[in-house]
């Protein structure tokens, strides 16, 4: 069946949030660092059998993770074909389609083979849900209520690389009544702030013209909140209320795509090209406490407990002490990696590309497997934990016969 046909046929139905506990409703999660709730226990081992709760089909092809708001779990996907962008709602309980929104027609750019046309990460506050997708040459931010209507759509801002056409893919964060935004390429480079209730500009901040991926986040931090965004060989921290420039620390190379991680008074983040390296810098700007040359280029890395856990893009798994960066282990799994990994308590799941998921524990005595896992046969987008269920994105098959699938993994 054909994307249009699909959307002809998908009924919308009402989506509601009463009675549903936990949530995550945007990129890294409730408290923007990859780290689950506490007090959940959800399963270490699965395959496409075995502690599966529901699995759902997912039309197109896309590396945005899942949201979870209220009855929804929300995701963006891409019909290639026909240059179709969407948003997909599915019903929390049971993964059937609640609605499917479509976005955009056309103007897709061009793009690297291991980038989607919907590789940003969905945003919700809990009453509207926003997307962005890069089409046309520019990126559009969209706002939908609950039951997939839209809201508004603006322009955010012109993108469109030079040097190497690899395409968009920054996920949104939201700050107080604000929906955060940011495109870095050579032609054109910002993070935009905009009204989440009518779409229009709060402020706006011109970057320097280089290609870079990185989403921005917020981070509580000793001093107040810091809007933060790797790449551009440098680490910058803005104030999210008024986007004025709070500090900006030289460091790292020219293109980051993990998000940055922080703990008390450290910030850190990693990057791949032309060089590699990982940093730790003080939050106040002052300075970088430390580096390596560890390449974490697409995946984002965890902070707990004062110590770092990256998965290396050779599939690498690493802790660091997190004050002075000495390392404490390191063990080689399987890259490449472009997923991050999540943390659930004392377990930290990372998996590589071909869809293989290992468990270990996060201590920075040794390296302890839980459990290893396969599930499809590639692992590009994150997975998020809710109410100790595990929502993972995969896909099984190349060309024609790629399908992609959403999995609920929990215990029944």
């Amino acid at each position: 069946m054909s994307w249009r046909n699909l959307i002809c046929l998908t009924c919308l139905m009402a989506a509601t949030s009463t009675g549903v506990a936990g949530e995550w409703t945007q990129w890294r999660g409730p408290t923007h660092n990859n780290v689950a709730e506490p007090g959940q226990m959800v399963p270490t081992t699965w395959n496409d059998k075995q502690n599966v709760v529901w699995k759902a089909d997912v039309p197109g092809r896309g590396h945005a993770s899942p949201i979870v708001v209220g009855n929804l779990v929300v995701l963006c996907s891409a019909a290639d074909d026909e240059q179709i962008q969407a948003v997909i709602a599915l019903d929390r309980s049971t993964g059937k389609q609640r609605w499917l929104k479509e976005i955009s027609r056309g103007g897709f750019p061009p793009t690297h083979e291991k980038n989607t046309h919907a590789s940003s990460t969905a945003a919700s506050n809990g009453k509207q849900i926003f997307v962005t997708f890069c089409h046309h040459e520019k990126v559009e931010a969209v706002a939908l209520d609950l039951d997939g209507r839209i809201i508004w759509r603006k322009d955010v801002g012109r993108f469109l690389p030079e040097q190497y056409k690899y395409g968009y893919a920054a996920s949104p964060t939201i700050y107080k009544n604000m929906l955060i935004i940011a495109g870095d390429s050579d032609t054109s480079a910002w993070v935009q702030a905009l009204n989440v209730v009518d779409g229009q500009v709060v402020w706006e901040q011109k970057r320097p013209l280089f290609l870079n991926w990185s989403s921005p986040i917020v981070a509580s931090l000793p001093g107040g909140d810091q809007l933060l965004l790797s790449g551009l060989h440098m680490i910058s921290s803005y104030d999210p209320s008024t986007g004025k420039v709070l500090w900006q620390t030289k460091c790292l190379t020219m293109a980051t795509c993990g998000t940055c991680v922080w703990e008390n008074d450290l910030i850190f983040a990693s990057g791949g090209y032309p060089e590699a390296e990982t940093v730790a810098v003080k939050a106040d700007g002052s300075g970088v406490m430390w580096s390596n040359k560890v390449m974490c280029y697409e995946q984002s890395m965890i902070v707990h407990g004062g110590y770092l856990y990256a998965f290396s893009d050779k599939g690498i798994a690493f802790c660091w002490d997190a004050k002075t960066g000495k390392e404490m282990w390191k063990e080689r799994l399987q890259g490449p990696v472009s997923s991050s990994p999540l943390l659930v308590g004392d377990t930290i799941f990372a998996t590589n590309e071909a869809g293989t998921t290992w468990a270990f524990k996060a201590s920075p005595q040794k390296y302890e497997l839980v459990a290893k896992n396969q599930l499809g046969d590639s692992g590009f987008a994150s997975m998020v934990a809710v109410d100790g269920k595990l929502f993972i994105r995969t896909s099984k098959g190349d060309g024609a016969g790629r399908k992609e699938s959403l999995y609920c993994i929990g215990t029944k």
